[in-house]
């Protein structure tokens, strides 16, 4: 029963914490305090509701007890700003204790507002989208050190110092309105991107998918739809992160075990999610023909569109694939994208076509990173050179900090291996 108890409250606390995160910011204005005080709600819920049950609305009996310890909080502070007062000392009118009785929860969004704090020009991409991941995406300072290919350290220092630029800038808790909120939303829909990604194909542990987050990442993406539904390119992210996630339940085996795409059972893909997806793809290409700008998500999510119409893999449009990769390599270039055309090139014509783009990368391009040796491998293996792409598949799986994956990438090394071995 403890057990299942425990259970219980992990569930609830993967719901709940970012949004109490969120909320608390905007109550308190202190996101230090905001976290901690958090943290101080789940403590009393590890105490109290393995004997007493989890209250029916679990959510609202975790927001009443940080609420009542940030009030309690406030007054300790508000008592000694009075003693300092009668020393002689003025008390600034914006440091005054925040009416948290009063105040009504989630008027709007708080997870969403979490992300526009987060994404504040005044810090740089990389912590903008290290703080977003940590705050609203919940992960671990290891597992984004991971995903950042740095240390578990210089990671943890960058988020420290993240918070502590939104202190001493006293930005502004709320929503952006107007040119600003354009502005940012290139980094917002960057980390919610992100966000899907670490939950997609997890940077670490045993499980390859985290769904909670691809979950969290659809929710924010929807919002953002809503919130922006002028914008093709929200559209076209929501719609990556639909077709992509139909594919969720198609992607584990019996045991558990990764299944690629070409193996996946298609019957399992998720309709619902499939026709949202084309649905939020077709706002884009409407907004786009009346002359708005489309950029890499829509992009995206058309390459994806072309996978959830195949009914088989063999129906696979590549040649169109690789035709939209073409346009993503100049509309938002880089070794992802280069990689990912080299998988488009090496289906739509052959594979030597694939390993040219792989050949023309920088030398260091994606260093540290599995997913060019495991590009390579599997380019190098369709091209019947078995001895190659074992070899790549060996280092790809001593590249990956995700257990899942390494069997995966191990498995097809083997495999490799053995077709080498019966073709001498």
């Amino acid at each position: 029963m403890a057990e299942t108890t425990g259970e219980a409250i992990t569930a609830i606390w993967r719901e709940e914490s970012v949004r109490l995160v969120g909320a608390l910011t905007r109550m308190t204005r202190d996101l230090d305090l905001a976290e901690d005080l958090t943290q101080d709600a789940l403590v009393s819920a590890l105490e109290s509701w393995p004997t007493q049950g989890i209250p029916d609305n679990p959510g609202a009996w975790l927001m009443t007890t940080a609420k009542r310890r940030a009030v309690d909080s406030f007054r300790r502070a508000d008592t000694l700003r009075r003693r300092t007062e009668e020393l002689g000392h003025g008390l600034r009118r914006e440091d005054e204790m925040p009416d948290l009785t009063t105040q009504v929860d989630f008027i709007e969004d708080d997870v969403l507002r979490l992300i526009f704090l987060s994404c504040h020009p005044q810090l740089t991409p990389e912590s903008r989208a290290a703080l977003t991941l940590r705050l609203v995406g919940g992960l671990a300072t290891a597992e984004i050190a991971r995903g950042f290919l740095v240390t578990e350290t210089a990671m943890g220092q960058r988020i420290s110092r993240a918070k502590k630029t939104l202190g001493e800038a006293r930005v502004d808790f709320e929503l952006p309105v107007g040119a600003e909120r354009t502005d940012r939303l290139d980094d917002v829909m960057a980390v919610v991107s992100l966000i899907f990604n670490e939950g997609y194909t997890a940077t670490s542990g045993d499980d390859w998918m985290r769904p909670e987050l691809t979950n969290e990442a659809i929710r924010l993406a929807r919002m953002l739809a809503e919130l922006m539904p002028d914008e093709p390119e929200v559209h076209g992210l929501q719609a990556l992160l639909e077709l992509q996630a139909s594919r969720t339940a198609a992607r584990l085996d019996a045991e558990g075990r990764p299944v690629l795409l070409d193996d996946q059972d298609r019957s399992l893909w998720d309709e619902l999610l499939i026709r949202r997806g084309l649905a939020a793809l077709e706002r884009a290409e409407l907004l786009a023909s009346r002359g708005k700008a489309v950029g890499r998500y829509y992009l995206q999510a058309a390459i994806a569109s072309r996978h959830a119409r195949a009914a088989t893999t063999e129906e696979t449009d590549w040649r169109a694939i690789a035709k939209l990769y073409d346009v993503l390599a100049e509309a938002a270039p880089g070794p992802i994208v280069e990689v990912n055309r080299a998988v488009a090139y090496g289906r739509a014509f052959d594979p030597d076509s694939g390993l040219a783009i792989l050949d023309g990368l920088p030398e260091r391009a994606l260093a540290g990173s599995h997913i060019l040796p495991s590009v390579r491998a599997d380019l190098l293996a369709r091209a019947g050179r078995h001895a190659d792409a074992a070899a790549s598949f060996r280092e790809a799986a001593s590249l990956t900090c995700n257990q899942s994956e390494q069997w995966l990438l191990l498995g097809r090394a083997e495999e490799s291996q053995k077709a080498g071995a019966q073709g001498r």
